[in-house]
């Protein structure tokens, strides 16, 4: 009696079986982190074009009175970093990661801006009770967090 022959084609097995790394869910965390630094450019790009258009005096509330510029200067410049931020992140392919620490940076620079608008009671983009304007205040981790993700390098 003989047995047949088994063909041992190593390429229809799963990674893992082949002692390779499984790249499968490392594709999907970054293609998500892709599209949420789409998300997070092109938020960044509207709301820096909003700081020189239609939301500037909203924004202004924001700027803490302890900063030594004046609110419209400080709302232009943020702005316009805000725009470069936001295309960069859309935009940029090998310097993603560095972008994405900038941008985080940034996050981390106007937190006291939002700290400012809570203790001093100052209405701005609906935010005008002291429980929004606190609760607001959670969300700058998470835009922290969201550009460090989004522009990881994919592990190999």
């Amino acid at each position: 009696m003989t047995l047949p022959a088994v063909r041992h084609d190593l390429t229809s097995l799963p990674a893992r079986d082949r002692g390779q790394q499984d790249d499968s869910h490392n594709d999907w965390t970054y293609e998500t982190g892709s599209a949420h630094r789409l998300f997070l450019g092109a938020s960044l790009v509207f709301a820096g074009v909003s700081h020189l258009t239609i939301a500037r005096e909203e924004f202004q509330a924001q700027v803490p009175e302890s900063l030594p510029l004046d609110p419209d200067t400080t709302v232009l410049a943020s702005g316009v970093a805000e725009i470069a931020l936001g295309s960069a992140l859309l935009l940029a392919r090998r310097r993603r990661r560095a972008v994405g620490t900038f941008a985080a940076l940034f996050f981390v620079a106007v937190f006291p801006g939002n700290v400012a608008q809570w203790m001093h009671h100052r209405d701005g983009f609906g935010l005008d009770t002291d429980m929004k304007r606190f609760v607001r205040l959670f969300f700058q981790p998470v835009l922290v967090a969201l550009a460090l993700w989004s522009t990881r390098e994919p592990r190999r």
